[in-house]
This record gives C-alpha cells, sequence and structure tokens, in this order.
C-alpha cells in the first residue's frame, strides 16, 4: 500500500466510526432504578465500607483485578521520538486494545505531562491505586531506568517498562533456541549488541541470567564501541564497557557468533555479516527497517539464524508475545511485582512453546504449510492461541515460588481453562480467513461493482492481496468510482455484461445455459437475454473457469439472487438442496448458526443433511464442530410436530454421520450452558463440550436470532455461507457494509482454494 493511501485509511481508521480505540462499557445490569440503586447510591456504600475493613477486597468489589494502566510522558515514541503526551495517545490506545485481544486485560492509557522524573513517580504512585499493573511505554533513556526502579520499589502492584523488559524477555526466548539449534555453547558465545539504550541494557542483562558471559559481550552505541577508557560514561553503559582492543562495529563483530540490534538501519553490512563465526545469529530488531535488510542478510550467509522486528520475515521478534501474559498471569495471582524470576519463566515458554508442533491454524494464519522448530522458527507466532494458556501459568507459578504471589493458584487445570475461554473473540477467525486467502489469492467476481460499498470492498481485497477481484456492472460507472476513492489498478478487469465487446462471450455463456436448462423450459432466447443479467453472467463466468469464485446480492433481495444462482451452478452431488449459515462473533468464540437464508421449513432429513453440510464447512475454517439442534423442547419434553422433527434429525445423524458430535433437541440455553446441561441431561453427547453450532429448526427462527444478535449485541456476522453449491458462489445480504463483503469475499476465496485442493 502506497505512503499516501496508507496515511488516508489510518487517519479514518482512528477517527471512525467513534474517535479512538477503545471504549468503556458497563460489566454489569444497568436498565432499572434498582440496578442503578446498587451501582451507585445507596448501595455502592457497601462495598466501599468493606474495602474500609480490608483494603485487599478492593479487588473483590472493583476491576482493580484486570486493570492495567498503559503510561507514557511521549519522550520516546516508536520511531518518532519525543513527540509529547498527546501525540503519543494513539501509540498508548492501541497496545490497550493488543492488552484486551490477547490477554483479556483491561486498560486506562494514561498520557503525564512530566519529563521530570520526580514529577513522573510521584504522579504515577498517586494514581496506582486505581490500578492492578503498571506498564509503562515510550519513556527515554536512561531516565526510564530510574523511573522504573523507584516505581518497582514504591508500589505493590506488577511494574514493567515494556520497551526495555518485552523485548529482552521475547529475544532471550529466540536466542536461547538460536543457540540450541546452532549446537554452540551458550557460555562461549561472543555477542556484539549494537545500541545502549533501555531496550538493550536490558536485553543484555536478561541475557547474563540466560547463561552468556559477561566478559563474551561487547556493546556499541552510535560513536563505537562502549569501552572503559571512554569518559562520562551513564552507569548502564559503564556496565557493559570492555577493554579489548577494538573499536568501531566492524572491528567487534569480526568473529562474532551474535549480533542483537537495537539501533539503527543498514548499521550492519554484508561484509560484516561474513565476517562472523560459524552458524551466525543475528537479531536486527531495528524498526521498522532492520540493521540489515532480510534479502542482504541471507543472500550473505547460507547457515545464518536471522530474527527481526517485521511480521514480514520469519522469526519475528514481537513484544506482544510478552506484556499481556506476563501481566495476566502477574494479575491472576496479585504478584506484587514482576520479578526476574517470572521474567525467566516467560522466556522459558516461550522458548518450549517454539519446540512444540504446530496446530494447524497458526499455519493457516501465517500462509505456512507445515511450520516446525528450526531456524526459521525459533519462536511462536503472535496469533498462536496456545500462549494464553502457556505463558501466565508459568509466570504465576514463578511469581508463587519466588513469593511475590497474594493470591496464589490451586487448580492449574481449571486456570488454563479460564485462560482459554478469555479469548472467545471471532477476530482471530478472521484473520485465519484473510491470511489463507492471501496465501493462494484466487479471481473473484465482484458482481454490482458499480455500487460504492462494493467497489471499495474489491480495493480492499485488490490492496491486500486478498484476491484478484474482477469488476462488473457499467465500466464508465465503475472507473468514475474508482477515481473519486484512488482506486489505481490498471490490470484489473472491469466488464459490462451489456456492452457489445461482450457479445461472443454471452453468446457462448447462453449456448452452455441453454444446454444445461433445455429440458427445463429455457429457449435459447431466453439464455441470451439472461446472459445479459450481471449474476447470469458471473455465475457462467465461475462455470467456465474464467473466474474462481463470486459474491453478489447487495443490491439485491435474497431470494431473487439465490434462484438463478443456484440454477446455473448446481448442487454437490448428495445435496438435496443448498443452505446457508453466519458465523456469529460472541465473546465465547465463533458460533456457526443455520440455515439462515435458504430453507424456509426443511423436514427432518433436510435438517439432518444442513447438519452435516455445516459440519463440513466448521472443519474447513478448522473448527472441530459439537452440534446443538434447537427447538422449544428438551429431548421429547414436549411431544409435536415440531420437536418430533428435530428429534428425528439428531437420530438420523446419529446413525448415518456417526463421526459428527451433535444431539438435541434442545432449548438454545441448556445448549450454550454446559453446567446447565450437565446436571439436567448428563446422557447428552455434548455434555463436556463447547457448542460452536447451532442448528435452528426453520428459517424463521434462525434468520430472526442471527438478525437479532448483530443488531441488539453489535455482534459481528460473517456470511451468509452458502453450502452445497459445485462452486465458491457467495451472497451477501441485500445493504451488507463494507467489512461484511470484504469478509465474505474471504470466505469465497477459501473456499475456492478448497475446491482446487478436491480436484
Amino acid at each position: 500500500m502506497d505512503k499516501k493511501k496508507l496515511r488516508r485509511e489510518a487517519l479514518l481508521y482512528h477517527a471512525k466510526p467513534k474517535p479512538g480505540k477503545i471504549e468503556v462499557i458497563p460489566t454489569t445490569k444497568h436498565a432499572t432504578k434498582r440496578d442503578l440503586s446498587l451501582a451507585y447510591s445507596p448501595g455502592v456504600a457497601e462495598p466501599c465500607l468493606e474495602i474500609v475493613k480490608d483494603v485487599n477486597n478492593v479487588y473483590k468489589y472493583t476491576a482493580k483485578s484486570n486493570l492495567v494502566a498503559v503510561i507514557t510522558n511521549g519522550t520516546a515514541v516508536l520511531g518518532l521520538g519525543d513527540i509529547g503526551p498527546e501525540a503519543s495517545k494513539p501509540v498508548m490506545e492501541g497496545k490497550g486494545l493488543l492488552f484486551k485481544i490477547f490477554a483479556d486485560i483491561d486498560v486506562f492509557d494514561i498520557e503525564v505531562d512530566a519529563k521530570d522524573v520526580d514529577l513522573f513517580v510521584n504522579t504515577v504512585k498517586a494514581i496506582a491505586p486505581t490500578f492492578g499493573g503498571i506498564n509503562l511505554e515510550d519513556i527515554k533513556a536512561p531516565e526510564a531506568f530510574e523511573i522504573e526502579r523507584r516505581l518497582k520499589e514504591e508500589l505493590d502492584i506488577p511494574v514493567m517498562h515494556d520497551d526495555q523488559h518485552g523485548t529482552a524477555i521475547i529475544s532471550a526466548a529466540a536466542l536461547k533456541n538460536a543457540i540450541e539449534i546452532t549446537g554452540k555453547d551458550i557460555t562461549k558465545v561472543k555477542v556484539v549488541v549494537n545500541g545502549a539504550g533501555a531496550a538493550a541494557i536490558s536485553c543484555t542483562r536478561l541475557y547474563l541470567r540466560l547463561g552468556v558471559q559477561r566478559k563474551n559481550v561487547v556493546m556499541c552505541d552510535s560513536k563505537g564501541v562502549i569501552r572503559t577508557d571512554i569518559e562520562n560514561l551513564n552507569p548502564q553503559k559503564a556496565e557493559f564497557a570492555t577493554d579489548l582492543d577494538m573499536y568501531t562495529l566492524s572491528e567487534a563483530i569480526n568473529n562474532a557468533d551474535v549480533f542483537i540490534g537495537l539501533s539503527v538501519k543498514d548499521c550492519l553490512t554484508a561484509d560484516m555479516l561474513r565476517t562472523m563465526a560459524k552458524d551466525p545469529i543475528v537479531f536486527a530488531m531495528a524498526n521498522p527497517d532492520p540493521e540489515i535488510a532480510y534479502k542482504i542478510a541471507i543472500e550473505s550467509r547460507d547457515d545464518l539464524i536471522f530474527a527481526t522486528g517485521r511480521s514480514d520475515y520469519p522469526n519475528q521478534v514481537n513484544n506482544v508475545l510478552g506484556f499481556p501474559f506476563i501481566f495476566r498471569g502477574a494479575l491472576d495471582v496479585r504478584a506484587t511485582k514482576i520479578n526476574e524470576e517470572m521474567k525467566m519463566a516467560a522466556v522459558h515458554a516461550l522458548a518450549d512453546l517454539a519446540k512444540e508442533s504446530v496446530p494447524e491454524q497458526v499455519n493457516i494464519t501465517y500462509g505456512e504449510t507445515n511450520l516446525q522448530f528450526g531456524k526459521h522458527y525459533i519462536i511462536p507466532k503472535p496469533f498462536d492461541h496456545r500462549l494464553i494458556t502457556e505463558v501466565p501459568p508459568a509466570v504465576a507459578k514463578a511469581a508463587m515460588e519466588s513469593g511475590v504471589a497474594k493470591e496464589p493458584i490451586t487448580d492449574w487445570d481449571k486456570y488454563r481453562d479460564e485462560l482459554a475461554e478469555r479469548l472467545g473473540t471471532g477476530s482471530k477467525l478472521m484473520r485465519t480467513l484473510v491470511s489463507k486467502a492471501k496465501s493462494d489469492p484466487k479471481r473473484i467476481i465482484f458482481a454490482e461493482a458499480d455500487h460504492l460499498d462494493v467497489l471499495k470492498a474489491a480495493q480492499i481485497v485488490y490492496d491486500d492481496e486478498i484476491g484478484i477481484p474482477i469488476l462488473l456492472g457499467d465500466e464508465e460507472e465503475i472507473k468514475s468510482l474508482m477515481a473519486e476513492i484512488n482506486f489505481e489498478a490498471d490490470e484489473i478487469e472491469i466488464i459490462d455484461p451489456k456492452c457489445a465487446q461482450e457479445t461472443d462471450r454471452r453468446n457462448r455463456f447462453a449456448k452452455a445455459y441453454w444446454k444445461k436448462r433445455q429440458r427445463k423450459g429455457i429457449a435459447y432466447l431466453d439464455a441470451q437475454k439472461w446472459m445479459r443479467e450481471r449474476n447470469y453472467f458471473a455465475a457462467m463466468m465461475v462455470n467456465e473457469g474464467e473466474a474462481d469464485c463470486l459474491v453478489t446480492g447487495y443490491s439485491r433481495s435474497y431470494p431473487t439472487v439465490a434462484k438463478p444462482i443456484i440454477e446455473l451452478i448446481g448442487i454437490q452431488k448428495g445435496v438435496k438442496r443448498a443452505a446457508a449459515t453466519n458465523i456469529m462473533m460472541t465473546k465465547r468464540g465463533p458460533i456457526f448458526f443455520a440455515d439462515t437464508t435458504m430453507n424456509i421449513n426443511p423436514t427432518a432429513k433436510e435438517l439432518a443433511l444442513i447438519g452435516v453440510m455445516m459440519a463440513k464447512t466448521m472443519r474447513m475454517f478448522g473448527f472441530e464442530p459439537n452440534l446443538a439442534m434447537l427447538s422449544f423442547s428438551n429431548f421429547g419434553s414436549t411431544n409435536v410436530e415440531e420437536t418430533v422433527k428435530v428429534s428425528d434429525a439428531v437420530a438420523y445423524m446419529h446413525k448415518h454421520f456417526p463421526d459428527i458430535s451433535v444431539d438435541g433437541e434442545l432449548q438454545a440455553d441448556f445448549a450454550l450452558n454446559p453446567r446447565m446441561l450437565k446436571d439436567k441431561f448428563p446422557f447428552s453427547k455434548l455434555v463436556g463440550k463447547k457448542v460452536n453450532g447451532l442448528i435452528f429448526p426453520n428459517l424463521e427462527s434462525a434468520n430472526i436470532s442471527y438478525k437479532l444478535m448483530k443488531e441488539f449485541a453489535d455482534m459481528e456476522s460473517i456470511g451468509p455461507i452458502v453450502m452445497g453449491l459445485k462452486k465458491p458462489v457467495h451472497l451477501i445480504q441485500f445493504g451488507a457494509s463494507v467489512d461484511e463483503i470484504v469478509n465474505i469475499a474471504s470466505v469465497a476465496i477459501v473456499h475456492a482454494q478448497e475446491n482446487t485442493i478436491m480436484k
């Protein structure tokens, strides 16, 4: 994406639909006068009095136990430098967002107008009673060292300056594994650290705890090697000064085993890299441009292990692997600090996780076929869902063993289950879908591209390399709209099915369509007429292999679009009727709903086959289905035609598709509440399983349910996803949003990839 377009989209992202990226949401009932009297006066006095009796009750009655302050003075923001507290706020809000989506930790971002160390420390101390932990961020060195030291000493809650320790923890885990892969001895490796700021100092200190020897470390700053004979060194630099006979980075790097870059781009040359020892380890972590370009580095040494801070190269040293999970573990045992033992526990947990078999969903997310421990995978990926269940327990245990935990954990299995439940949001599913789509982009038709929102969606698909758009509609209108939104892509195919240039293709499609439908009342002239309609034309493009998939439906009612699509595309062998599922992004994770758009009142067998198709679709997206057949009855409690139909559908699936986990008939609350289900119906096949698919008894109940959830709960929905068609064609709802169109386009492309594999 070019810088002009990136700037426009970034500003729009931060401004709309509401300025900023985070908000405060009530967690308790607040609809009635009674609710408000409990939330505030007079009811609120009771927890206040309990906290007066015992200050530790603040964790019981307030949000303190899950609330972290992200605090800065804006003196060292990303690569922007000293930009001040106001300008740093978007970054701090972004950090808050990461805390929430990766570890379910709530955050208040606080920007302090104070460069003086005493003023900053006193300000943070004064507001500390609000929080369960404090994450210091983007504070320049050397003040950052003093600020963190004093706050850790003077407060009884976890305090961590992530710029220092986050990079240290992640890179230490990567270094541990890299040294293991090379077969070197950590006590003998020669390490060159380029950069002498807060991150570099903290990294080096942690490497020493890991086993690196002080005598084998050389640190450089912008002037060269930091030597003992240099005057007026600050205490941090003096800690790593050397008296070896070397003065420049070029001299220091000669025969070194490890290069740690926390400095500036392009300071490490290919010639320098070639002088390093056998099997060199290079962590070039300057952002956004590393100390040596990735391509230059890997072309210079074929025995190299290389890591950067960037997501587009292997071995990303990303702080998001650390801070959310470290604070999660610290908060959950009410640790009074984040000590060295806890940081080292995080190092070992991350290093060990990289050696485990990688789940398929992680491979899909990153467009890989088989990630496995080795030179190109020395550290887990940020979107590995196992991080939440591996790192916090390790940190919590270290807090307990080192004596800083006020509320020790006794049931570790239960704790891990609770951690897994915290990440129920569906955003990871969309990341997985988009990443999988990008791994093998397909030709996708947008059949209504002369509508602005459809064209905007096509632009995102093109810019993000999710797929290769083919735009159908009035060519002049499409080009005019493209100019309006700065959609520049000369190579994109624009087709107007009605124009004279498409006569030959229309006739070819008409003959193919007529051949297929001539015994079902379609005359050749009718076929020619229909090929002027974009949905017929688009469907024939997919049928004839001139496109891989199709999305349509934005400007017309669902039945109007569905009928010709089903006629032209046809349904798969063994499928009686096409159906549709919507994926609802709930707090407990993605839940599939079916049938939301197609079958008005399916029979028992049709309902069962809808369940089979949904199970297949869920597996395509990496989910093992646990399906509940819904009704207003539980296991025969009401014996009427409507409930018997659902019961018969379940019986049919149990007999003919025993590999699918399904049960019913069930009321929705019993299906979704594991405790209720186990207590009342311990015989159910869904006991002990997390239901992630709901099959409704008819279209009316399914359609109403998913639309109510979208509007009342402000819940994102992916779909409808059409199931059972021979080709990957998906119908968006009338008036769908840009995001919804992009989502369904990603689904269509992944579906097309699966179809290619099956061929």
